[in-house]
């Protein structure tokens, strides 16, 4: 196959070519490099990138392949690797000066195991400052002039260019889901504590999560399965069994879902555009669908705001103290707000989150998966902002998996669809997702 057929294919697709033999690793690694040739000095999605690197590690993956090995899960896939996400063999620069040059000395828990999985660490993606929300340099492949959204901006941009099949991101409060949906790829942030954070730079400990980017739903349950694994280092993982999703979306599908239709506290930020597709996209899926309040959420948005201002401003608020030029005055500003957070307001806000997550539970108790917009609208015009996290910041703070479908435009711009399942039931979420574009299949992309 030629590279340019090479970079449409699916991350399972071309696994399984190439376990079969008819791709090399090589070949694959050489058709993304093409691609990132053709398509990055419009997009930007890299932060560090060495072709040669990238090379060797594929010629590697093909040597052990001829002398007999059994190919890994991942076996020849490249990665793109958010910034803030360590790499022994490659800087993780944080998406600021002050990190420039930094040299991990060890792999994050994450990029270990997709090593060992037989993947190709690609390169480094591009992240807003400190995974925050001051802008780098990314642009959003669609349009130029509109955002990719953040934090994980390299990371969406660079699967929805088909550089790269697969790319880890991190959300704390929107920073996997919007970008997925202003990119127009399939993203999931999954249960907290299902991927490791370790080697991950943080911000929050209760809220941040590693998430990843694919170009199908069975892209996001093939590396989700492979980086679910207990970390005894990472305070928030915890001992599972390997969950079975790529099962989850095989076989016949079973009776139709019923989907809770959420419009949630953030309703009231979101585009009249974007308000009118959602609602007519519930409305083609039939009766599966039932609009639904939760009234125990309404505070929710403002529960989230005090984690994350507290526990950003402990773990940065020490770059304060480094001088005006540490910082840019958008990421200062924040953390000197972050300040106001009384310790009462953030113990509350920690003490309400299984509270409100029982209520969620009860009501997936009746409904496979909440329905509702991923981001406010199309990713904005222009590069001053990565747009609003409303829509994604309450589930971050629950701790519940979610996924974003490309399956709407927006004033001819992708914006996603997002679905939400329980904790730890990634499985039974994907296998709803599965349905909800089965019924989409023959319609097209709603607009």
């Amino acid at each position: 196959m030629v590279g340019s057929t090479l970079v449409e294919l699916t991350a399972t697709e071309a696994r399984d070519r190439m376990v079969r033999g008819d791709v090399t690793a090589e070949a694959y690694t050489q058709a993304c490099l093409d691609q990132i040739q053709a398509r990055d000095a419009s997009v930007e999605a890299w932060a560090y990138l060495d072709p040669a690197h990238a090379l060797s590690q594929a010629r590697a993956l093909d040597l052990q392949r001829r002398s007999g090995a059994r190919p890994g899960p991942l076996f020849g896939l490249p990665v793109g690797i958010k910034d803030i996400i360590n790499t022994g063999d490659m800087p993780t620069q944080n998406g600021s000066p002050m990190f420039k040059g930094f040299q991990p000395d060890r792999d994050a828990t994450c990029v270990a195991v997709l090593r060992a999985a037989g993947a190709v660490i690609m390169g480094k993606t591009v992240t807003t400052e400190l995974a925050n929300t001051t802008p780098n340099k990314t642009r959003n492949p669609h349009n130029p002039e509109h955002t990719p959204g953040g934090s994980s901006s390299g990371s969406a941009a660079g699967v929805a260019a088909r550089m790269i099949p697969l790319a880890l991101g991190t959300q704390t409060g929107g920073s996997v889901i919007r970008p997925g949906s202003f990119c127009g790829v399939h993203a999931m942030k999954p249960t907290l504590g299902l991927i490791s954070r370790s080697g991950v730079t943080l911000q929050s400990h209760t809220l941040d999560t590693v998430g990843v980017y694919g170009r199908s739903l069975s892209d996001l349950a093939l590396i989700t399965e492979v980086l679910s694994q207990y970390d005894p280092s990472d305070s928030v993982s915890y001992m599972r069994g390997r969950p079975r999703l790529a099962d989850a979306l095989e076989g016949a599908p079973g009776p139709a879902p019923k989907l809770a239709f959420f419009k949630s506290p953030a309703w009231e930020f979101a585009e009249p555009q974007a308000k009118v597709a959602i609602q007519s996209f519930a409305v083609r899926l039939g009766a599966a669908v039932e609009e639904i309040q939760i009234p125990a959420l309404d505070d929710i948005i403002q529960h989230h705001a005090h984690v994350m201002g507290a526990e950003n401003s402990g773990y940065y608020g020490p770059y304060l103290e480094k001088g005006p030029d540490a910082l840019s005055r958008g990421l200062a500003d924040r953390l000197t707000a972050a300040r106001s957070v009384t310790a009462a307001d953030y113990v509350r806000s920690l003490a309400a989150r299984d509270q409100l997550y029982a209520e969620v539970e009860r009501v997936l108790g009746s409904f496979a998966a909440i329905l509702t917009l991923p981001s406010c609208g199309p990713a904005p015009k222009g590069l001053g902002s990565t747009g609003n996290a409303v829509f994604n910041a309450m589930w971050t703070y629950l701790g519940v998996p979610c996924v974003t479908l490309p399956l709407m435009t927006v004033d001819g711009m992708p914006c996603g669809v997002q679905l939400i399942g329980k904790r730890r039931d990634e499985a039974r979420l994907l296998a709803t997702a599965r349905w909800v574009e089965m019924q989409t299949a023959d319609r097209g992309v709603m607009r």
